[in-house]
């Protein structure tokens, strides 16, 4: 996430004293009223020896002074247009380094916790497999038959551009795709087998057409140098850590043992919390002062509790889906920290205890039950050609859920529309500006040269090379859509042809404000079941429609379009820091997803195979980690949505306050934007109502440890290191957090190999992996 905390300032009456960073939390312009500048890195600012922060000199070239400081102390403001790309060495490590991530990251989404897979185990090893390759390979010419192309197998020393493409190839390809949930679904749960060829192709175009649509924010996004993208940042950190080291840096060298170190260590480390010790997982204070009392049991537990003085120490706890603490901004932590401490240290207790909710069974839980809290039999809801069984509806009554899982579903909502007002109130004068500009400079120089509107060094640098035609996006874009087209219209996919044009719309709409806001504040805002929500109302609206993996269908297409949109933009920022062909980085993307999605499918049948008594709840996973849960919520929602309907679920008394989430999702941000206005030193606007619902409809399978540990990181990190070490800070905080994300993947992986992929090897029981549970919460009962 964002690379430094971000502080508020209105007009010239900023606060002198404090030091805040060069991108705001807004996004805005330092022209804006509504700048939140960083401390005093920007406008100008230097660091001297013990790491404090004094004036740049006042004759720093204005091309340079354009860019963030954090930006310009970490990016090469020189480039070399003579090294090589797309090389026969890319080729060979892009199918090398693209199936491991494919495997870890679709196997993650079956599991309770999973950190996001790290590309950055791609970035470290291919760069010391392309040096391998440049020197063992040999330098032979080969030429296709027929034609005139060729190329060298071998065409000189291992470039840094070539290290960047394979990462982004495998950034593109070594991820889940969004399709394992209908096919999943299906399966698992509906018993239906989707024909595989329809799968792969439907998988590719629903990744594909969300790149194509990139080129909405594209323009706006990618050349201002206000747009950070904190994510890119820190892969670029580590790509100048390893060509520094590559040129006998004497930092360069520092900053890869320290990578390095914490790499090997953590690595192994991991290995307590994940297999053999995973007690460590989740430190419950109060289990242990009253390992037989229910109260303190449920208010410290970490897995299946509040939480409260819960500490972990697994860093996929610590990191998890709401990406890397020491990334984000120090406000994104102090936000998603806030919500957590509502969600489960207020709401949980007055829901268990108080008179929040009327439903008092399965309080943590995201299934579906009946009145008296047993599991619902959903599939009697299915009736002949999938119509909906109200028989079946009226002998078992209204579908329950969880209480938690109601008021996550209620601010799941509002971020959506939170996100569009955000927007509109905090970013509408820079986004007006930079159409005005895009608008103009397309008139005078045509789309290609949008870049030329910036005069700052980086984007002087990219004129070397030609820019992506949008013609490319729209080509990419409309053979994915005749795609999905034909597949949907031959019935494979649950949804009507229809809907697929309602997805496109609202989720090209979207595409803007949620790259904008992942633009500055490195948060990403979950897919969510809004999507599903907006079929639930199509489909009973007179379609027939209601085969309940059509919720998911229709989740896949809008949601990635937007999510996929996003990782694309973030991508193409790295090529923009790393001074990279546009074209060359456009290729790279299409490329890793050709390869990865064929993994992708190989795992979601592998899993639904091995793993199908713990993802339909038969067996209890010894370790909670094989539940499904994730799955379990879709499945949710499609009896919610396609089988009852909105219209009849929202009848319900449970479910009447649902509504209200989109009033608050339009009217909490405008709340705030009038406070920040009025009070400019308050730093409302770092109250992001978008990220703080986002951080309220979390949903981990009863987890709620991690979030101190996390909060406590920040602080640490984005917060006491950026304002009092910086120099400490630039050098190290981008490779240490690279570190520990690989490390986790990599012991992932490891476990798989040694303990699951052949014969399975179960941790056998002892104090640190206690069989009823591993805190130590003997009396924990979270219904």
């Amino acid at each position: 996430m964002a690379t430094i905390f971000r502080r508020f300032k209105q007009n010239s009456t900023a606060d002198e004293g404090n030091r805040d960073e060069s991108i705001t939390a807004t996004g805005t312009s330092k022209e804006s009223p509504t700048i939140l500048q960083t401390e005093k890195h920007d406008p100008e600012v230097a660091v001297s020896r013990d790491g404090a922060v004094q004036d740049e000199p006042e004759d720093l070239e204005e091309d340079v002074r354009a860019i963030p400081l954090a930006v310009r102390r970490i990016v090469s403001l020189e480039d070399d247009t003579t090294l090589s790309t797309i090389t026969f060495r890319y080729f060979v490590l892009t199918f090398i380094f693209t199936a491991p991530g494919a495997l870890l990251y679709q196997m993650g989404y079956y599991r309770t916790t999973a950190a996001p897979y790290s590309v950055l185990f791609v970035l470290i090893c291919c760069h010391y497999a392309g040096i391998w390759l440049a020197k063992i390979l040999p330098a032979w010419k080969i030429r296709v038959p027929f034609t005139n192309f060729g190329f060298s197998m071998n065409p000189g020393p291992w470039s840094i551009k070539e290290h960047v493409l394979v990462t982004v190839s495998a950034a593109s390809g070594a991820t889940a795709n969004a399709a394992w949930v209908p096919i999943s679904l299906a399966k698992l749960y509906y018993g239906e087998d989707i024909n595989t060829a329809a799968c792969l192709f439907f998988m590719w175009s629903v990744v594909y057409i969300g790149y194509g649509m990139a080129a909405i924010a594209r323009q706006f996004l990618i050349y201002d140098p206000i747009y950070t993208w904190p994510y890119a940042l820190m892969e670029t950190s580590l790509f100048e850590t390893f060509k520094k080291s590559a040129q006998d840096s004497r930092v360069g060298r520092k900053q890869k043992f320290v990578f390095f170190a914490v790499l090997i260590g953590a690595t192994l480390w991991e290995f307590l919390p994940e297999y053999v010790f995973p007690f460590v997982s989740s430190l419950s204070f109060l289990c242990w002062v009253a390992p037989e009392n229910a109260v303190a049991n449920f208010i410290g537990g970490g897995i299946g509790g509040m939480g409260f003085l819960n500490l972990s120490l697994d860093w996929s706890n610590i990191s998890n889906n709401l990406s890397n603490p020491m990334i984000s901004p120090f406000w994104t932590s102090a936000v998603l920290f806030a919500a957590y401490v509502l969600n489960c240290w207020v709401l949980l207790p007055a829901a268990k205890w108080g008179s929040l909710g009327a439903y008092k069974h399965n309080l943590m839980s995201n299934r579906l039950f009946l009145a008296n809290g047993s599991s619902y039999p959903v599939t009697a809801l299915l009736g002949p050609n999938n119509t909906f069984n109200e028989t079946a509806y009226q002998k078992y009554g209204p579908v329950y859920m969880g209480t938690q899982q109601v008021w996550g579903m209620f601010f799941d909502y509002s971020s959506y529309i939170s996100a569009l007002t955000w927007m509109a109130l905090f970013g509408f004068t820079k986004i007006r500006e930079n159409f005005r500009t895009l608008v103009k400079r397309a008139k005078s120089r045509g789309s290609e040269s949008i870049n030329y509107s910036y005069t700052d060094r980086l984007n002087v640098i990219q004129r070397s090379y030609k820019e992506v035609p949008l013609w490319w996006y729209i080509a990419l874009f409309a053979v994915s859509f005749i795609t999905i087209i034909t597949i949907l219209a031959k019935g494979l996919f649950f949804i009507p042809v229809w809907t697929f044009f309602v997805a496109i719309g609202t989720s090209g709409f979207m595409i803007l404000p949620f790259s904008w806001l992942y633009s500055f504040s490195n948060f990403q805002v979950e897919i969510g079941t809004f999507n599903e929500l907006i079929y639930g109302y199509m489909v009973h609206a007179g379609s027939g429609h209601r085969h309940p993996a059509g919720s998911s269908t229709y989740g896949a297409i809008a949601g990635d379009i937007w999510y996929r949109a996003q990782y694309m933009l973030q991508d193409q920022k790295i090529g923009h820091y790393m001074h990279v062909p546009p074209r060359d980085i456009f290729f790279s993307q299409i490329f890793g997803e050709l390869i990865g999605v064929p993994i992708n499918y190989a795992i979601i049948q592998w899993v639904i195979h091995a793993k199908r008594p713990y993802l339909l709840g038969e067996k209890q996973d010894p370790l909670n980690q094989w539940t499904g849960q994730s799955l379990s919520g879709y499945n949710t929602l499609a009896v919610q949505y396609v089988l009852v309907g909105p219209g009849r679920l929202f009848k319900e008394h449970i479910y009447k306050p649902l509504p209200w989430s989109f009033l608050f999702g339009a009217g909490a941000p405008l709340v705030l934007y009038l406070l920040h206005r009025a009070f400019p030193r308050a730093k409302f606007n770092l109250w992001n109502v978008t990220v703080f619902a986002s951080g309220m409809c979390q949903f981990y399978g009863n987890l709620s440890t991690g979030y101190i540990s996390r909060f406590i990181v920040g602080y640490i990190s984005m917060r006491y290191f950026y304002r009092k070490r910086f120099e400490t800070w630039r050098r190290y905080n981008f490779p240490i957090a690279a570190a520990l994300d690989t490390a986790f993947n990599a012991a992932m992986l490891l476990i798989f190999i040694f303990f699951s992929s052949g014969k399975v090897i179960s941790m056998p029981n002892w104090w640190g992996n206690n069989a009823k549970s591993v805190e130590r919460c003997f009396a924990l009962d979270s219904s």
